[in-house]
């Protein structure tokens, strides 16, 4: 699902005040299996409230509101137009539903489909633990939901279809959502719902249990306002039907890439921007880390600095250095707390996460 440039400017900007927080403790400059390992640690540590089937249910009829129809659920692998055969005029019964209409009938009803099938988990992930945890969980029209069935996930395009009677396609609209759904499965719950079991495609070189499908899908189709929304009211264990952990995929499809390589996605924080090209990461170097009140930067292969930005989490520049006197930064100004720290030189630009203590 689409977003505007207005809509992903808005999105930088908050997730890194609202939702980067949440990672304050992640070492977020790892890669591979190292980030893939925190960021499990992470949403299992904070995966507090742990939702029965019949709260999941309930869930969905908050988190998965239609946006601007809200006696409405969104329905994942629906599509318009399509008339609902029981309510004539009822249309687009494959993409929305009204949120009462909950139950088992063939037509014109929604159901709760494990987009990680049940069956498919190891061993079968059943109605409670994974098998009712609302960020796999998704409203979706009965008939569809009964079409795909326990079938893998395949590639394919357009609308959401069986494809060689044994797998499934989300649709072009899913997709993304699918793989980073996949994605959290796979670290909240590890080998139970490994991603090789629920798709079929080629394996990753880094990870045997990862398949590129879902890092190619992460990657084309970027996270909608819908998912932040979810992902959002889950996170918050405060709310009635709230777990208290969160997608990290949602918050930021490009920790896929950092895990896994493969096609890259979008860093919505902007905090990775130069760091995977031409190895510009590994030439510089910050210490100590945390900082107190000065900050020392070290480049390596003759690297250039020309400037030095430090910014909130909101994106601020709260200081600028230009001219750096034997590239010596005083911080002891800056509040304790999480800052990016933007670094120009003549090679490219780094960002680093900096912590002040």
């Amino acid at each position: 699902m689409k977003k505007t440039l207005l809509l992903l400017s808005y999105l930088i900007v908050f997730q890194l005040f609202a939702q980067q927080s949440y990672y304050n403790d992640v070492d977020l400059w790892l890669d591979g299996m190292a980030l893939k390992d925190e960021l499990a640690t992470k949403i299992i540590n904070t995966h507090t409230h742990t939702l029965d089937y019949d709260d999941a249910r309930e869930a969905l009829k908050i988190v998965d509101l239609d946006p601007g129809q809200n006696d409405n659920v969104l329905l994942i692998y629906g599509f318009a137009p399509e008339l609902c055969p029981a309510s004539p005029g009822n249309d687009n019964d494959h993409r929305r539903r009204d949120k009462s209409d909950f139950g088992g009938a063939a037509d014109c009803e929604w159901n709760r489909e494990h987009t990680y099938p049940k069956s498919l988990g190891t061993p079968d992930l059943g109605t409670s633990g994974p098998g009712a945890d609302a960020h796999m969980l998704r409203a979706c029209d009965v008939q569809r939901n009964g079409e795909r069935g326990s079938k893998k996930f395949r590639d394919g395009s357009g609308n959401s279809h069986t494809v060689n009677s044994d797998y499934w396609y989300p649709g072009d609209e899913w997709k993304g959502d699918v793989a980073r759904m996949m994605m959290y499965m796979y670290l909240r719950y590890g080998n139970r719902c490994l991603p090789i079991n629920v798709g079929f495609g080629t394996t990753n070189a880094f990870d045997s249990n990862m398949i590129n499908l879902f890092l190619e899908w992460n990657a084309e189709d970027p996270v909608s306002d819908y998912e932040v929304n979810r992902n959002n009211y889950l996170a918050n264990a405060g709310n009635t039907y709230g777990q208290g952990n969160r997608n990290p995929f949602i918050d930021n499809p490009y920790l896929a890439t950092r895990i896994w390589g493969g096609t890259p996605a979008e860093d919505i924080w902007g905090i990775y921007i130069g760091v995977d090209d031409n190895n510009l990461d590994q030439a510089l170097i910050l210490y100590p880390l945390p900082v107190k009140k000065v900050l020392y930067i070290k480049g390596i292969d003759n690297f250039q600095i020309k400037s030095v930005q430090i910014l909130s989490l909101t994106g601020k520049v709260v200081k600028e250095f230009e001219n750096l006197n034997n590239n010596t930064l005083s911080i002891e100004q800056l509040k304790e707390g999480i800052y990016i720290v933007k670094i120009q030189t003549l090679q490219g630009l780094i960002s680093r996460k900096l912590v002040v203590n």
